[in-house]
């Protein structure tokens, strides 16, 4: 083992205790199921702004992200700028709404407790079909961050793919299987300013080291001009219209992600919103730019300084920082990625795991579970979801970004026009959420099979339109809500 190993191997260690005793101070301040799965409502606007912004952004910020603007060059632009103006409007549209709402509705827990509260549906089928969607998409979600880490671990230890996927599954798994809400919003708070700072540093000393920002824009016109502009592809052909909406249309997403909103419903009080928001879309914006330069400034440098191309365009974050860091450096940024990695997968885990615990486990088997035991199955589901995951994730072809997208639409048009209407449609009926949801849903998955023409539209952008038709319609058909459910809908907004 050499010296540079050397720091990096005790980087990571030296973060993963840290992480490991956040996790354990938050075990021990972990009594109920509230506390294990929204943290006691305590969250401040830091932790939840930045928690939410870390565990939306996952691997991808610091591996898809730059591996997408290392291939397209600024067309990146229309992605991040998507993505920046969801999170600004999610927490404008969203987040008070929703925490008010959730405390209202018999202080529910889970969305797919929420979405049977907020209607009454004393069937369940509301809640079990919510949580079958939120398992089945969130494993696609989760293995992705799987397959960030181990492309991490094998890109720096140089360990075989297989290995270094189950080594990052440990890490994630270790603290949240035990701190739970707690645990995953404290170490997102560190994470997400591990990631931004690494994010800022690489792209400027990188850039900095050839020749400035000018020099930086020269070099790229030499390599291929049409890496600068938004409107065309690198072939110079001009991007089509399903092109751009299809990268713009990723901001739709936030509305229906459940690690997202349950950092909403965990918020303090509704007065620390606005603060959490301005946070949120600052934290975003310098991030993702952050990202997009870093696959800028990786194109200069792979054409200036290595022979060839990186053969995974998703590794060049990495890239730059062993080419260009001192390996103690080096170390805490490559920790950034695990950080990232882990900020997300926790989140979605603890998501998943709430769902089978308590919108399968406790309404369909044991609905006079106690809190412990609530606790106790909610961390098996941990266990055994992050088997499934990484059963998933072992396949090394598998692009982060292609698994995050499927999933990211999947939830997106899911539950977000039926998480929206429900927040500000008084008339909206159980029988049109439940539409909604399972034909966003099914749409998406359809979509996804099919290609050419119209079909190459990211499957969000279907999955929304059709299911705000199902919900407006079957809605209109159905009777009007009764007289308690409009007298919790008034309740809500007094309370705003």
């Amino acid at each position: 083992m050499n010296d540079n190993n050397l720091a990096i191997y005790g980087t990571f260690v030296v973060y993963l205790v840290l992480m490991l005793a956040i996790g354990y101070y938050a075990y021990i301040r972990t009594v109920n199921s509230s506390d294990y799965f929204l943290g006691g409502r305590s969250l401040g606007p830091w932790p939840a702004a930045l928690s939410a912004g870390a565990s939306d952004m996952s691997g991808w910020l610091l591996l898809g992200l730059p591996g997408y603007a290392y291939a397209a060059g600024l067309e990146a632009v229309w992605l991040g700028g998507g993505l920046l103006v969801g999170t600004w409007a999610n927490w404008l549209i969203t987040a008070k709404r929703l925490r008010t709402y959730s405390i209202v509705a018999n202080d529910s827990l889970t969305l797919p407790e929420f979405f049977a509260n907020r209607f009454k549906d004393n069937s369940r089928l509301l809640q079990v079909i919510s949580a079958f969607f939120i398992l089945l998409f969130f494993l696609f979600y989760t293995s992705s961050g799987l397959v960030a880490g181990g492309k991490l671990f094998e890109e720096v230890f140089g360990l075989n793919y297989q290995y270094a996927v189950v080594i990052g599954t440990v890490c994630v798994v270790s603290y949240t299987l035990f701190g739970g809400f707690l645990a995953v919003s404290w170490t997102d708070l560190v994470q997400g300013l591990l990631m931004a700072a690494a994010l800022m540093i690489v792209p400027i000393m990188v850039i900095q080291a050839d020749g400035g920002l000018n020099a930086m824009f020269g070099s790229l016109r030499e390599v291929n001009p049409e890496l600068l502009t938004i409107f065309k592809g690198t072939d110079g052909e001009a991007l089509s219209l399903i092109s751009i909406v299809s990268l713009v249309a990723w901001g739709l997403g936030y509305f229906g992600q459940p690690h997202i909103l349950a950092r909403f419903k965990a918020t303090r009080s509704n007065a620390d919103i606005p603060t959490a928001r301005r946070i949120a879309v600052i934290w975003s914006g310098l991030s993702m730019a952050g990202a997009i330069f870093v696959g800028l400034a990786g194109l200069i440098y792979v054409s200036g300084h290595m022979p060839g191309d990186v053969a995974d365009g998703e590794k060049i974050f990495m890239v730059l920082v062993n080419a260009v860091f001192h390996p103690v450096v080096a170390g805490i940024l490559l920790a950034a990625i695990l950080a990232a990695i882990m900020s997300t997968a926790d989140s979605q885990l603890l998501v998943s795991s709430s769902a089978l615990a308590e919108d399968f486990y406790k309404k369909l088997f044991r609905p006079d579970a106690s809190a412990k035991e609530i606790v106790m199955v909610g961390r098996i589901a941990v266990l055994a979801l992050s088997f499934v995951a990484l059963v998933l994730a072992f396949n090394p072809d598998s692009t982060v970004l292609g698994l995050v997208s499927y999933a990211w639409a999947g939830f997106g048009a899911a539950f977000g026009p039926a998480l929206l209407f429900s927040l500000y449609w008084s008339r909206m009926n159980r029988n049109g959420a439940l539409a909604g949801i399972i034909v966003g849903a099914v749409t998406v998955v359809v979509w996804k099979q099919l290609s050419g023409g119209i079909f190459d539209l990211y499957e969000i952008v279907p999955g929304i339109v059709f299911a705000t038709i199902a919900i407006v319609v079957v809605t209109l058909l159905g009777s009007e809500p009764d007289e308690e459910l409009k007298a919790q809908h008034q309740e809500m907004l007094n309370k705003l």
